[in-house]
């Protein structure tokens, strides 16, 4: 692993989608599928949007697939509120348990229309994934140390850093790709 780099399979920021702080969902999914025609080093689409400040390039946050999903149903925040809990999935929750949170709070009762008609107006800012040290890795780091904080973070990809700039993002997806293509080669041997 510590021959691999992670400049070498991550995928440069100029190839990436990114928006301003201040976007509507609705044009960072635009960004996204644009950057998705645009991206053909791989067949693995982008699944994320990168967050610039204001006026700025400097990389903020994150917006997955999941938040913005998340985003489309606003009650999920106070559920999350009153349990006090960002991430009450991962406690085991039965299945009962998980149907009548969805009834009592009536989640995604509104046609799935009109719940994106309302969600695309929402500013990016209100529902991005906030950057954390965790999520950061220089290029020259080998790719076992990418991999530990990918799994030690649960994070589903990495912002790469060249000095103080960010220069790429290392995906999941590209090195679970390298991963495959490693263990073929060990078998052809």
């Amino acid at each position: 692993m510590k021959s691999i780099l992670v400049k070498e399979l991550m995928v440069p920021l100029s190839e990436y989608a990114i928006v301003n702080e201040d976007a509507t969902l609705s044009e960072a999914l635009d960004a996204l599928e644009k950057a998705q025609e645009q991206f053909d080093k791989s067949k693995y689409r982008h699944r994320a949007i990168l967050v610039c400040k204001k006026n700025t390039n400097k990389v903020v946050g994150k917006l997955s697939q999941l938040d913005v999903i998340r985003s489309l149903e606003p009650k999920y925040e106070q559920f999350m509120e009153e349990n006090n809990s960002p991430r009450a999935g991962h406690f085991g929750f039965s299945p009962q348990f998980m149907k009548g949170i969805l009834e009592q709070y009536e989640l995604w009762f509104e046609p799935l229309k009109e719940i994106c008609g309302k969600a695309g107006k929402q500013k990016v800012k209100q529902v991005m994934h906030t950057l954390t040290a965790g999520e950061y890795v220089k290029e020259n780091a080998s790719l076992g140390e990418a991999i530990h904080q990918i799994i030690m973070g649960y994070h589903q990809s990495l912002l790469v850093t060249k000095d103080e700039e960010i220069v790429g993002i290392l995906r999941l997806t590209d090195i679970f790709k390298e991963i495959c293509i490693n263990r073929r080669k060990t078998h052809q041997t």
